[in-house]
């Protein structure tokens, strides 16, 4: 079997296998250069190009929807709570989550990236926000080609800055990362970690954001790829629990992880059933926002192990 072409983001649980030497069991991977994951999930979904990429989960629940051929294995490289990226210009009058209905409020680039799916079921679920009331501005268009958006969400602003939208007052309130520093900028809810703590305890979910994708063409003819690609990551994991502080060299889901791992225990779980109320949220929270056309079954959407 050729070398197959793998696409991962460089963080301290995907650099155990990317180092040179790691031991990959039966796998042959030649790792694609990615300075960006975004557009590597891009070229996945529109041209298949490589054997193994990094996806962002909702994505992949949206190719599902649209039949592309590759399917997942459980194994999740980034996730985070989600309370903190809904910010508000304070000019708009926008004070609670219940606020946001009726006013336009911006996502960093498409309406499927993962972190608008959480941030909207966490303003539906926990806070009781009417999504239906809100007309959603993305700032670019989707990963996977023919999504069909449901009627309020506005694709009019797609290039333009979410900052500049914030601060003029074209919206109320954005969700992603809002680097500002202005007075007029805040997040709509101040103790947002303290909120997604309390979250978890009473709900048992913890928020995945990228998963791992496989070709389905290399499973039907190598389905061993699956469990091997598992167990490279669960004793990358191992390497890198060892030390959670990296120092300078932590991204920022590093440093999410370590903070995190103070209340979930395992930073990172794989697998199904440590995941299964984080998968069963999503697929649910998809539904309700129009992204795809009805509820997948957990199980579904993996690819079988041994």
């Amino acid at each position: 079997m050729q070398p197959l072409t793998i696409a991962l983001g460089d963080y301290g649980i995907t650099k155990p296998i990317k180092r040179a030497g790691a031991d990959l069991g039966r796998l042959n991977l030649r790792f694609v250069e990615v300075e960006q994951i975004v557009p590597m999930m891009r070229r996945m979904c529109r041209g298949l190009e490589f054997d193994i990429c990094e996806m962002a989960f909702t994505t992949y629940l949206c190719a599902r929807a649209a039949g592309l051929p590759f399917t997942a294995i459980p194994v999740f490289v980034t996730r985070n709570f989600h309370h903190w990226a809904v910010f508000v210009n304070t000019g708009s009058g926008v004070k609670k989550p219940k606020d946001l209905e009726g006013r336009k409020v911006g996502v960093n680039r498409g309406y499927t990236v993962t972190t608008g799916l959480w941030a909207r079921g966490v303003l539906q679920s926990e806070y009781g926000v009417d999504l239906n009331k809100i007309t959603w501005i993305p700032t670019d268009d989707e990963h996977v080609l023919g999504f069909k958006q449901p009627a309020n969400v506005d694709y009019r602003f797609r290039g333009a800055k979410m900052l500049d939208l914030l601060m003029s007052g074209e919206i109320d309130a954005a969700i992603g990362e809002v680097a500002v520093d202005a007075p007029e900028i805040k997040p709509l809810l101040p103790d947002a970690r303290n909120e997604a703590f309390g979250y978890f305890r009473r709900t048992g979910i913890y928020p995945i954001n990228h998963g791992v994708v496989v070709k389905d063409s290399l499973l039907k003819e190598a389905p061993w790829i699956a469990d091997e690609l598992c167990r490279a990551f669960e004793k990358a994991k191992v390497e890198y629990r060892k030390n959670l502080d990296l120092g300078d060299a932590a991204t920022s889901w590093d440093r999410a992880a370590k903070v995190n791992a103070e209340v979930v225990g395992d930073p990172y779980p794989f697998g199904i059933e440590p995941n299964r109320k984080a998968l069963e949220a999503m697929t649910q929270f998809a539904v309700d926002q129009k992204m795809v056309p009805r509820r997948y079954s957990v199980e579904e959407l993996f690819a079988p192990l041994n």
